[in-house]
């Protein structure tokens, strides 16, 4: 919301300056987010009168004036054929530049000395007259500032506006606020109507035939009316609004709705078939043209505003093509409606537009101040643009609303809520600077009636907070809160969630929070089978936009949103992770299924930059050690990594599916080629995605058992195993450590190796013994022994042979 001051002057006495105003505003909860100072470009252009005109001697069509410029005389050249003795006119000085760019400076013209320049309203952009010098008033005084005398320097406040104060997005509303804020006297604009001619009944009918849409529709009629521009003082108040002129009818509406805060729209009343206004839903997939020459389609949740044949405009947002108001129009129906925010809401969503209007229809205006704007609006109207009212207004409202139910409001709990000591005298005198009305009870409560523009007021919490705002919120004491201290011990969730987020930042993740709301695109992306629990997603009823309109079953695309978004910032190294929850929805139940899990993700350089480090991209193992890291410190056991064939989403020949205690826990591995590409990432990432609930409920307790460190050396041996090629390395390294031998203390895989010495369809894989006791020395001998019978073992078990 764009403010005027000056415009704000109008209606209350204010003094401040707009930087005190500011922060009057920010302390009652009004956000000012910047102060704009507006009039500069016309520095050094003043009011000048034509005292003489002289024929330039050597060019026909110039002439030499002598200007005023109150107590000076400057001589200057100018060709216009408009001006004569006794003008008053635009007069730019030595050293001025226009606002259409123009420099002004002290120069010879046909050998004669000018002194500055008489302007057009053109090259003031004060209009788009270029045919001559602007005229000023007669009364205007020489030698003053243009912009002061016009009104064209002012300052403008660029408020935020909350959803729950409508009633502050016009002029007149923050009047009310700010002499309510300040305790200045408000004066409101007085509306003088001259009605003439056919009353307006005789003209034009109405009918509402969904008042669940619009209560309320109100409607004049200004006949004999001219078309044209409109006054300079009204299209710079609209210019300093962020509103474009167009002409002097349409003016006015935009004009009243920034005054008073009511849309309006103007009808070519010649142009409605029948004279009639019907109020009614659309037709299902009813096309319309609005103004902005879009054919919009429409469902029957969006009101129309129709004439005896056709639709119009679309109620509260914008008017059609087929009956705006143009150069020729001569009579207009004014219409000043209300009409049900949540309908507007809708129909401005599902349209995609949104305007002042809607707006404001969608947040809630006055009911009550439909009439008054209405009436505002066409007083304007007959003026500027030398028209008739007809007599009498049509005002149908079938179902007239109730004034809100008074509220009682307890001194003694606005006291303690507010944590100051105002009597309940002290607090009647408040809100009714606010415009309520306020009876006193008892010594102790009040009731009272809020204004029907105040739509957010509804509970005696919401008259305190008035109180404490327009008191100050700076006058209430500082107090420290009372905090209960609780004894409470965490929780073994809490505190595994907190364990694995420092497992992972300590391997250089950053922890990211994302919207459980996602587009339902994204999960197409994953390659997900038909039949893929993720598929069962929970829709959102109202979402904020269609790319947040399913509850996540996957954290994995808000992983690769995040990557994508960083890759974009040149972020190339990234380490993410999240622990959050999805959902899956319930064919037998309306609740979704909630599960907890952890995900991340590893893309880029395995090493910060840096001198002494080697540049080495990270590699399906970086993610895989990751997950190994987690369970470890977790003392997660009986840990088995297998083919995953779960997740499509993951390249096939390098992911894993990661199990414990018989029970999946997840997946690992490298994203998919096609995947990365629907995401537009261009570099190899590797992700993880475990279940939380799974992984807690099968962590271990850390141990605190001392192990001494072994007192007798180890014996080392090497076997170089000949296995198909099928046969995952796991599958034998589970076979070596389930071989019942204490004194194997571990088993490394060093080697796999395919080659002309190896069988087709076979391949090596070499490994690493540690053998050692803890009481005593091991001979060669026995540990030959347990090395023959262990590979007996494996060629029972897997049908592995040893390699010479």
């Amino acid at each position: 919301m764009l403010l005027s001051l000056n415009w704000l002057k109008d209606f209350i006495p204010l003094e401040l300056s707009a930087k005190e105003l500011a922060e009057k505003l920010i302390m009652a909860g009004i956000e000012v987010e910047r102060i704009t100072s507006i009039g500069g470009e016309w520095k050094n252009i003043i009011v000048g009168e034509i005292l003489d005109i002289q024929r330039h001697p050597q060019a026909d069509k110039l002439v030499i004036t002598t200007v005023a410029a109150g107590a000076r005389r400057l001589s200057v050249v100018c060709g216009a054929p408009n001006i004569q003795t006794g003008h008053k006119v635009p007069l730019a000085l030595d050293g001025a530049t226009l606002p259409s760019g123009i420099k002004i400076k002290t120069s010879k013209i046909r050998g004669q000395i000018s002194q500055g320049m008489l302007c057009s309203e053109q090259e003031l952009l004060l209009g788009d007259d270029a045919s001559g010098i602007m005229i000023l008033p007669a009364a205007a005084p020489s030698g003053v500032s243009l912009a002061d005398y016009l009104g064209l320097s002012d300052t403008v406040l660029d408020l935020s506006i909350t959803p729950n104060r409508p009633d502050c997005l016009s002029v007149i509303g923050l009047a009310r606020e700010i002499s309510a804020l300040l305790d200045l006297p408000l004066a409101l604009p007085q509306t003088t109507l001259a009605e003439g001619g056919h009353p307006i009944e005789q003209l034009a009918s109405v009918e509402i035939r969904d008042p669940d849409l619009c209560p309320r529709y109100t409607a004049r009629i200004i006949s004999n009316i001219s078309i044209g521009p409109s006054p300079l003082w009204l299209r710079r108040r609209l210019a300093a609004s962020g509103i474009r002129s167009i002409n002097n009818a349409v003016d006015v509406t935009n004009y009243v709705l920034l005054e008073w805060g009511q849309p309006l729209h103007a009808f070519d009343y010649d142009l409605l078939k029948g004279h009639k206004i019907i109020v009614k839903r659309a037709k299902p997939d009813e096309r319309f043209t609005t103004l902005d020459g879009i054919e919009r389609v429409l469902n029957n949740d969006a009101l129309m505003i129709c004439d005896a044949e056709r639709s119009v405009a679309i109620g509260g947002i914008m008017g059609g093509q087929n009956s705006e108001v143009q150069a020729g129009t001569n009579a207009i129906l004014l219409e000043s409606a209300y009409f049900t925010p949540g309908s507007i809401r809708k129909t401005s969503k599902a349209t995609g537009l949104s305007t002042e209007a809607s707006q404001r229809f969608e947040k809630g205006v006055d009911i009550n101040g439909v009439v008054p704007a209405l009436n505002r609006a066409a007083a304007l109207i007959a003026e500027l643009c030398r028209g008739t009212i007809a007599c009498g207004i049509i005002d149908r409202y079938p179902e007239p609303v109730s004034a809100t139910a008074p509220i009682i409001l307890n001194g003694d709990r606005a006291r303690s809520i507010i944590g100051l000591s105002l009597t309940t005298q002290s607090m009647k005198h408040l809100l009714e600077r606010l415009h309520m009305s306020v009876e006193t009870i008892s010594q102790n409560s009040l009731r009272v009636a809020p204004p029907s523009f105040r739509v957010d007021l509804h509970e005696p919490e919401d008259l305190i907070e008035e109180i404490a705002r327009l008191h100050g919120y700076h006058a209430i004491p500082p107090t420290s809160p009372r905090i209960p201290v609780s004894d409470n011990p965490s929780s073994k969730t809490q505190i595994l969630n907190a364990r694995s987020r420092d497992i992972l930042v300590a391997q250089g993740f950053y922890e990211v929070i994302n919207y459980s709301f996602i587009d339902p695109n994204l999960l197409s992306y994953l390659k997900l089978g038909e039949s893929d629990l993720r598929h069962n997603t929970v829709s959102i009823l109202n979402p904020l936009s269609a790319s947040q309109s399913i509850l996540r079953s996957s954290l994995i695309p808000g992983l690769l949103i995040n990557l994508r978004d960083n890759l974009r910032h040149k972020n190339n190294s990234v380490r993410l992770f999240e622990i959050g929850t999805v959902f899956y929805a319930q064919s037998t139940n309306p609740l979704p299924v909630e599960n907890k899990r952890l995900a991340g993700l590893i893309s880029g350089s395995r090493f910060e930059q840096s001198w002494n480090m080697p540049h080495v991209e990270a590699d399906f193992f970086d993610i895989k050690g990751c997950v190994e890291t987690i369970l470890d410190r977790l003392y997660v056991t009986s840990v088995k990594f297998s083919q995953n064939s779960y997740d499509p989403y993951l390249h096939p020949h390098n992911s894993l599916l990661v199990e414990a205690d018989n029970k999946i826990l997840g997946s690992l591995g490298e994203l998919h080629p096609e995947v990365l590409e629907k995401f537009d990432i261009s570099q190899p990432a590797y992700v993880f995605d475990i279940d939380c609930d799974l992984l807690y409920s099968i962590a271990g307790e850390q141990k605190g058992i001392f192990i001494p460190l072994p007192q007798h050396p180890a014996i080392y041996r090497d076997i170089a195993l000949i296995v198909d090629e099928h046969l995952a390395a796991e599958t034998v390294y589970r076979a070596l450590t389930a071989f019942k031998n204490k004194l194997i203390a571990e088993v490394v895989l060093f080697d796999c190796f395919r080659g002309a010495s190896i069988p087709s369809g076979k391949k090596s894989l070499a490994y690493r013994i540690k053998f050692q006791a803890s009481s005593r020395s091991l001979t060669d001998e026995e540990v030959n022994s347990i090395q023959e019978n262990l590979v007996a073992y494996l060629a029972q078990e897997l049908g592995a042979e040893l390699r010479n």
